[in-house]
């Protein structure tokens, strides 16, 4: 078994805030994330595979394919956008790390598969301290 990475980087506006609750409870609960004029990321991107060599190619997936798939699929949908408003695969979900981490994942999964690897992992640096790794 071979695991490859693939990183990419965006930019992108939201803000943490549940509709049915207050400001002041948003607030208290998510702190500047919460900002009702929005705050934004400069994210960075790792798409894991695995599997098995191919010993024709030498390779497990063509990297430019890999590149080419994650940002068709997700990074040219997110880029320089409002996570809450503008991307069709976050629509109503509350737009955490932790939430875009699982809606990466489900947006390449099938594409992924299709190329005869698994994903192994979606991990998304959202600033340089903090990072969610999501393994399906």
């Amino acid at each position: 078994m071979i695991y490859i990475t693939r990183k990419a980087s965006f930019n992108a506006a939201h803000k943490l805030s549940r509709p049915d609750w207050s400001e002041d409870k948003n607030t208290e609960v998510y702190g500047k994330c919460a900002n009702p004029n929005w705050h934004g990321h400069n994210y960075q991107l790792y798409v894991t595979v695995k599997g098995e060599i191919n010993p024709e190619t030498g390779f497990l997936v063509d990297l430019k394919w890999l590149k080419d798939v994650t940002n068709t699929y997700v990074v040219d949908k997110i880029d320089h956008r409002n996570l809450n408003l503008d991307v069709d695969f976050m629509k109503g979900k509350l737009a955490s790390t932790e939430n875009l981490a699982i809606a990466i994942w489900d947006e390449l999964l099938p594409f992924i598969e299709e190329s005869g690897a698994k994903l192994h992992c979606i991990k998304i640096y959202e600033t340089e301290n903090n990072f969610v790794e999501y393994f399906g």
